[in-house]
Formats: C-alpha cells, structure tokens, sequence
C-alpha cells in the first residue's frame, strides 16, 4: 500500500511539473518593406500639425501587415521642444494566411520632442504615450469589440553629416524601445524594440528621405512568440516652415516618426 501512494504521489507531481513547465521560446523570421510619408508644417512661432501615412508588407511586397494614417496639432515651447497630441488609426492584416478581415485600432498619442547637437551630431529624443484601442476579431470575423491598452515609447535618433553641403547624405542611427500595460496585457508588458540604420539625405523644396534596414523585434500576446521582421524601411520627409524669414535650405530635419 505503501508503495502504491508513493508511486500515486510521484505520477501527480509529474503530472504538475509538466502543467507549469513553460511554452518553448518561438521566433518568428520576417522579411517586411516599410514605407511612409510624413509632414511636418509650422504654422505660426507656436502652432503647426503633422501627418502621416505608412504601408508595411510581409514576405517583401508579397502580403499586407498593415495601414496606417495619423494627424496631430503641435505646439513649440522652443524652436528645439515641441509637444504633439492627435489620433491615429490602424488596419492591421490578419496573422495567418487564408484569413481576410483587417482589425480596426483607434489610438490617441501625446508626445514630447527635443532636439539637441553633440558637436556636428543632431540628437532626437522623443517620448510618446499612446491610448489604444484595439479591435477583437474572432472567426475571421469583426466583433465589433475593442480592448483598450496604454503604451509608452521612447525613442533615440542621431543624425551624423558627412558633409557641410545641406544635400549630401547624412548617416542616421535609431533606437526605439516600446512596452504597454492594461487589463488585456497580461504576458507581454515588453512590446517590442526597433534598431535603425541607413542614411538620409534631404533632396530639396522641403523633402527628405531616410533609406536603411530596421530590426523590429516584437513578443506576441502569450509571451513566448516574438516576431524578427528584418526590414527595408523608406520613409519620405516633408517640412514646412510658414514663418515669415523661416524659408532656405539647410541639411536634413531631425524627424523620425513611425507607426
């Protein structure tokens, strides 16, 4: 009988060793381009807006990730501090294929910029907190159901000339690290990490363009899934300065806005 209840005890705590024994670590190799349009435009000493529109596909050009549009009303303390708050709104591509509905997101974003120079290097530093709301879909279905979460964000982005003249191309280094919290976030508080560098070059009449590779590494909702999307990222620049005696060339604006 002894024996009997040992071997009992023993076949439960293998069977609760395995219940709490964790899901293996999975990553997800991808291969994703990423282009946007972004603006920029000042109105007055103290007022402008920005815009923006973003398109990233999966496989290369080959399936849709998600669309992306944002708009914002800007506010300068100083010519190098500024403060955004707008809304912006997501159709995000399902994560498997043979599934065809797109889920909705409706955020609300506040952000903080300051631009600074270390000798001839241009430094970004960017905080934004997002308000999302997050479409449910559930048998390739919409639920019209929304889970809500915060995320905040910072982000560092350097600049480096390689030249006085304001069109030659400039190296770019970006570093972008993301994390969000609320009721629906329950195994992945760390969102993701983005790592830029390419170059950007500003090609006249307001526009510029950064061309490069971004690593965006990114933990699913169980906690044990990531996604490696390993992307060519074009983003194009358009900055306008309506103040009277404002208008002139100079070298690429420390801009860096993405999704």
């Amino acid at each position: 009988m002894t024996r009997f209840i040992l071997s009992l005890l023993a076949w439960h705590a293998c069977l609760a060793a395995a219940a709490q024994t964790p899901p293996a670590k999975q990553i997800n190799d991808q291969q994703q381009v990423w282009l946007s349009v972004n603006s920029t435009i000042r109105l007055s000493h103290r007022w402008g807006t920005i815009a923006d529109v973003h398109v990233r596909r999966n496989n290369f050009l080959a399936n849709p990730s998600f669309y992306f549009v944002r708009g914002g009303a800007s506010y300068w303390l100083h010519d190098n501090l500024s403060i955004v708050a707008g809304y912006a709104h997501m159709w995000l591509a399902p994560p498997q294929p043979g599934l065809h509905t797109f889920s909705d997101e409706n955020r609300l974003y506040e952000q903080v910029i300051y631009t600074s120079t270390l000798g001839k290097v241009g430094i970004l530093n960017r905080f934004r907190d997002e308000h999302r709301w997050r479409e449910t879909i559930t048998g390739d279905r919409s639920t019209g159901s929304y889970t809500y979460s915060n995320r905040l964000r910072y982000l560092l982005s350097l600049g480096i000339p390689l030249s006085a003249k304001p069109h030659f191309p400039q190296i770019s280094f970006a570093n972008e690290v993301l994390i969000q919290f609320g009721r629906s976030v329950i195994f992945n508080t760390f969102d993701q990490v983005r790592l830029f560098g390419g170059i950007r070059q500003n090609i006249g009449k307001g526009w510029s363009y950064d061309l490069g590779y971004m690593l965006v590494y990114q933990q699913k909702a169980g906690g044990y899934q990531y996604d490696r999307n390993h992307t060519l990222r074009l983003f194009f620049y358009y900055t306008l300065d309506a103040r009277r005696g404002k208008r002139g060339v100079t070298g690429p604006p420390m801009m860096f806005e993405d999704e």
